[in-house]
């Protein structure tokens, strides 16, 4: 069952400043806060077009929703609750440093079953230069508390940030997985117009690293979450216009998840192939829902095999390999 999210977005609201990278109006194309009445009848119309509700939730986005006024909170959690209990529950967004015992019996009372903490790093440097306004100790303490209350945890991740190198973002990927999270999502930094890290492009003070270079870095990541049986539910921001056309630098792109897939079967590709003979064709094994992985964003990877080494490959589909593995087979 594919699971899915009915999201209202509260864009900006509960943060208690603007990061360097932020601009929720434009990530989220919404510049109004939505009341108690908009969820309903978001939540009513959802329900009526899907069938099976089991992993559903309603999520709310898009700022720091433990951190909002009290009595919008609870006007925003008491118009949800009744649809709530009829599906898996309520996902919410928040950071680290707005999450307490308090907070989470608040929310466990109206059916919140998930927490995502934005992140960003686990760096203090870079969380410092990037104007987060909390500590890497906090997330710690935030992931613990959400764990102890028996909530889904989940943690978002920023690689790319001002002051940020590929180490301390792998530093960052280790202890996220040493916090062992359910979920993570992994935003690299997409630099909008009219934001600290824009100015900070435009003035030369800050040079991203290369596309392709993220673009390894992501997949490296992924396998690494991947290995320890964390689930990775979202790469790179959602496909938006509006994102599109504020976007002055960073890593946007509308199949950013697929690039990062590509590369890392690519990786695991090429190993398999290089430990046996040389031959003309290979015939591998993929997890049936990793084909078209394999294959590559416009079959780039069987692309880059016949014209790098002269090799037809053929992918097929094998329930018995894991994901994000690879099988030779005989031709």
């Amino acid at each position: 069952m594919k699971h899915k999210n009915i999201a209202i977005f509260v864009p900006h609201a509960g943060c208690p400043h603007k990061c360097s990278f932020c601009d929720q109006n434009t990530i989220t194309s919404q510049g109004s806060l939505p009341r108690g009445e908009d969820v309903a009848r978001i939540c009513e119309q959802a329900f009526s077009q899907i069938g099976d509700l089991t992993e559903t939730e309603i999520a709310f986005f898009g700022g720091s929703f433990t951190a909002i006024p009290k009595p919008y909170l609870l006007e925003l959690l008491s118009a949800a609750k009744p649809y709530a209990a009829r599906c898996k529950g309520i996902r919410i967004s928040t950071r680290p440093d707005c999450i307490d015992d308090g907070i989470l019996e608040i929310l466990k009372a109206h059916h919140v079953s998930a927490v995502e903490l934005g992140v960003q790093s686990l760096d203090d440097a870079v969380l410092l230069k990037n104007e987060r306004g909390h500590t890497a100790q906090e997330v710690w303490d935030a992931a613990g508390c959400i764990r102890k209350n028996g909530l889904e945890l989940g943690l978002q991740i920023m690689p790319g940030l001002y002051g940020a190198t590929p180490e301390s973002d792998f530093q960052t990927c280790k202890a996220v997985c040493a916090i062992h999270p359910d979920t993570v999502r992994i935003y690299p930094v997409v630099i909008l117009k009219g934001t600290h890290l824009g100015d900070l492009l435009e003035s030369g003070a800050y040079q991203p690293r290369p596309f392709s270079g993220m673009v390894r870095e992501v997949a490296a990541m992924m396998e690494q979450l991947a290995d320890e049986g964390i689930r990775v539910i979202k790469v790179g921001l959602h496909a938006s216009e509006f994102v599109a056309e504020q976007a002055i630098g960073g890593y946007y792109h509308p199949a950013f998840r697929e690039l990062c897939e590509s590369a890392v079967f690519r990786k695991r590709m090429e190993a398999a192939v290089l430990q046996e003979a040389p031959a003309k064709e290979r015939t591998l094994a993929v997890h049936p829902t990793c084909i078209s992985k394999a294959v590559g964003q416009k079959r780039a990877n069987l692309r880059y095999f016949y014209d790098t080494c002269g090799i037809r490959i053929k992918v097929i589909g094998d329930g018995n390999v894991p994901p994000f593995h690879v099988k030779i087979r005989e031709n």
